[in-house]
């Protein structure tokens, strides 16, 4: 099965600055060879199940190496049975309907 998930990892106990941390998780991440795409609060995976889950573990791993001694992480994931989707996909279905929305339009 298919994933696309939202993930963000959060070491506690580690200080107000963890950008090392989350250099070190997408490491990880670019090392799977999943595609990826790193955004603002996290990082979006997508491929195979259980491929990305192993990839959440191994950040989780990789980031209490390094001393945290705690990590709270949010996942969002999901997956659809219908068709394939990437997450490329998923955003230009929304750019397309940007574009051939007509913004003068009056709300009713």
């Amino acid at each position: 099965m298919q994933v696309i998930v939202d993930l963000c990892v959060v070491p506690l106990g580690v200080g107000v600055s963890v950008s090392e941390y989350v250099a070190a998780c997408q490491r990880v991440i670019e090392a799977s060879g999943l595609g990826y795409r790193m955004h603002a609060y996290g990082t979006n995976i997508e491929g195979p199940w259980d491929a990305v889950m192993a990839v959440v573990k191994a950040c989780h791993e990789r980031v209490h190496a390094m001393g945290a001694p705690r990590i709270t992480t949010t996942l969002k994931l999901g997956t659809r049975t219908d068709r394939e989707q990437s997450m490329d996909d998923k955003v230009a279905s929304v750019e397309t309907r940007l574009r051939s929305s007509d913004p003068g339009a009056a709300e009713a």
